[in-house]
């Protein structure tokens, strides 16, 4: 690991900076990845944010059998890894099943639990043997408290690096809603606090097989997290949200990141 992508990680942990989890939904291919990672980087390095990119290796859970699954696990994979090395940036990615751990470990920094696995006890269990960092998302059906008893399992293993990511809850079939008492609560366990600012907007379940979304309220709901004292910010975004393979209906279009960063940094400031 080099020392600039340790120090990003010990600035996430320090709870000193607000810091940024970013990038598209998936890997699609090189282009895009590459791309936005080059943006972000350069972005988030001159407004001094800690930043970690993001994107997923492979989709597992999808609406449709038909949906975009990824390109390859290995290929996929090997991006991320030029990723880090080429742009000296920590990365995250999701894993779904005990045996990916120690597989994706090998090219990522934070391996991340989806919110509908946040349960699964040899699933966290095993992304703490890593050693890597572990970002366990709340379920969509949990309460705050029920994010201890999750980040227990990766601390049983003697792995102390966690982070809880909020991202919002279930409300009735089709939506979704913040309640920002969860931030608050479990920045009380100790741990560095995630609000995702785009999944928390999905409207899943729709009649079309594709999930939605409101990326119109990413900007409200960033800055009100920031003003509850959130430690850091997923945001999922795309060169062309409208084309991606994946969750495009909420995700921010890169060239609008630069403005809402710019906002949630003067907020951040004046508390």
């Amino acid at each position: 690991m080099s020392k600039t992508i340790q120090n990003t990680l010990d600035n996430v942990f320090s709870k000193e900076k607000l810091f940024l989890l970013a990038g598209p939904c998936a890997i699609e291919n090189e282009t895009i990845t590459l791309q936005t990672a080059e943006f972000l980087k350069e972005l988030t390095d001159r407004l001094d944010i800690p930043y970690v990119f993001k994107a997923s290796y492979r989709k597992a859970n999808r609406t449709k059998s038909s949906s975009f699954t990824g390109i390859g696990d290995e290929k996929a994979l090997k991006l991320l890894g030029k990723v880090r090395s080429e742009f000296d940036v920590p990365v995250v990615t999701d894993i779904h099943e005990s045996r990916e751990a120690e597989m994706a470990s090998e090219y990522v920094d934070v391996l991340q639990i989806p919110a509908f696995l946040f349960r699964q006890s040899d699933l966290l269990a095993a992304a703490g043997k890593t050693g890597k960092v572990v970002n366990i998302k709340k379920g969509q059906f949990a309460a705050a408290e029920a994010m201890k008893f999750a980040a227990d399992k990766v601390i049983e293993t003697g792995n102390s690096k966690v982070l809880l990511t909020e991202r919002g809850n279930m409300f009735g079939y089709g939506d979704m809603i913040v309640d920002y008492r969860n931030l608050v609560w479990m920045k009380e366990m100790g741990y560095p606090v995630v609000m995702d600012c785009t999944h928390s907007l999905q409207q899943p379940n729709n009649g079309s097989g594709v999930t939605g979304g409101l990326p119109e309220l990413i900007e409200p709901l960033a800055k009100a997290a920031v003003a509850v004292g959130v430690n850091g910010l997923f945001i999922e975004t795309h060169p062309n949200p409208s084309e991606a393979l994946s969750d495009g209906a909420n995700m921010l279009p890169l060239k609008r990141i630069e403005d809402l960063l710019f906002k949630l940094l003067r907020l951040r400031a004046s508390l």
